[in-house]
Parts: structure tokens; C-alpha cells; sequence
């Protein structure tokens, strides 16, 4: 488990990174870890921050009802999303990105399936090129709190899923911790970019 302070760091860092993959862009995205057990405490990135600019002073810690223990600033406004990811999977890391492709696959259906890539294999407890991973997409709000039951509901229905898209809106992926959540962030926007382009989508942006 990681402390705060090297939580702020490395959720910063991993803000910037994602910025210059055009992951984040704007104030887009949001990122979070579990920093304690008892008390429960979680660093996630405050509200309104433009994600290439991502400082560890950007990042605040919250308790189990979302309310801000440590640093300045208003957490993400999908906090409460978060919380519900690590109450649900037991992560240590919830990492939310805004990706072109994410967006644009995440327009129909309710459903998104990967399967037959080799880079499914860089996924938590997946060995084999032949995995079909189905990927939840769930409808956007602006309220996420009154939301909660109906994430953690379908997150329940479906344990084996690595994480889900909003539609018109973004991944949300989580791991034991901050490098696990990372390393599923990258395989999954890979294959979104593969699926994106194989479909017509056109060319990848470039910083």
C-alpha cells in the first residue's frame, strides 16, 4: 500500500504520461489508490485540473464517505465512483481515462468484447491469447453518487471483467495497485486503438 505522499507523486506522473498519450487531455480523467485500511483512506485527483499540468499538490485524500482528510482542493467529481470500484474489486488503484477511442467504441451496445489479441494477455490472471474479454458499458450521468448501486451491482454480475466504459465518456480500469492499474490501462487503449483503426476509424492522435 502506498503513503500519500508517494501516492501524489506517482498519480502526478502518471497524469502527465497519460496527457502525452492523449489519454487525459484537458481536465479530463481522474485517478485514485488506497493509502490506508484503518482509517480508510484513499488519494485521488481533485476536480478541475488540467491533467499534463498534474502536480502531487493536484491530489487529495478522502475517507470512505468521500470527505477530504488530507490536502487542498475538491476531489474528482467521480469520487464516489471510486470508492465503489475498491469496495466492489478490492483494488488498490482506480485509474479513469478519456481516450478518442474509448469514446468512440463506447458509443453502441452494452456491451464491448476484445478477444483473439495477444495483448490481452497483460491483464490480471489472463494467459492466453484466446481470452474474450467483455467489457460493461454503462450509461453517462452527471450524478455518479446516485449511481453507486447500480456500478456495484454490475460489477458484481460480472467478476471477471478488468473494467468498463462509460459511453461517450471513457474507460475505468483498477489493479492491486498503482502499477498494476497502469500496465491494464495500456493494454486496454491499445486494444481500443487496434479495434478503432481496424474499424475506420482513422489515424491515432499525436501530440
Amino acid at each position: 500500500m502506498h503513503t500519500f505522499e508517494d501516492a501524489a507523486g506517482q498519480l502526478s506522473e502518471l497524469g502527465r504520461q497519460f496527457y502525452s498519450r492523449g489519454w487525459v487531455l484537458g481536465t479530463s480523467g481522474n485517478f485514485s489508490a488506497v493509502v490506508g485500511a484503518e482509517p480508510f483512506r484513499v488519494a485521488i485527483t481533485t476536480s478541475g485540473v488540467d491533467k499534463g499540468l498534474l502536480e502531487p499538490s493536484d491530489i487529495v485524500a478522502i475517507d470512505g464517505a468521500g470527505r477530504v482528510v488530507q490536502g487542498n482542493g475538491r476531489p474528482s467529481a467521480e469520487a464516489a465512483l471510486h470508492l465503489a470500484v475498491v469496495r466492489s474489486r478490492g483494488a488498490g488503484a482506480v485509474l479513469h481515462t478519456h481516450s478518442i477511442w474509448s469514446t468512440i467504441l463506447s458509443d453502441n451496445g452494452s456491451t464491448l468484447a476484445l478477444d483473439g489479441y495477444e495483448m490481452l494477455k497483460g491483464l490480471d490472471g489472463v494467459r492466453t491469447h484466446e481470452h474474450r474479454e467483455e467489457l460493461p458499458i454503462i450509461e453517462n450521468t452527471q450524478d455518479w453518487t446516485a449511481a453507486v448501486p447500480q456500478v456495484e451491482s454490475l460489477l458484481r454480475a460480472r467478476p471477471a471483467a478488468h473494467g468498463f466504459l462509460i459511453r461517450r465518456h471513457g474507460l475505468y480500469t483498477w489493479g492491486r495497485d498503482l502499477a498494476d492499474a497502469k500496465r491494464h490501462v495500456e493494454i486496454l487503449e491499445f486494444l481500443f486503438e487496434a479495434m478503432g483503426r481496424k474499424r475506420g476509424g482513422g489515424t491515432a492522435w499525436q501530440p
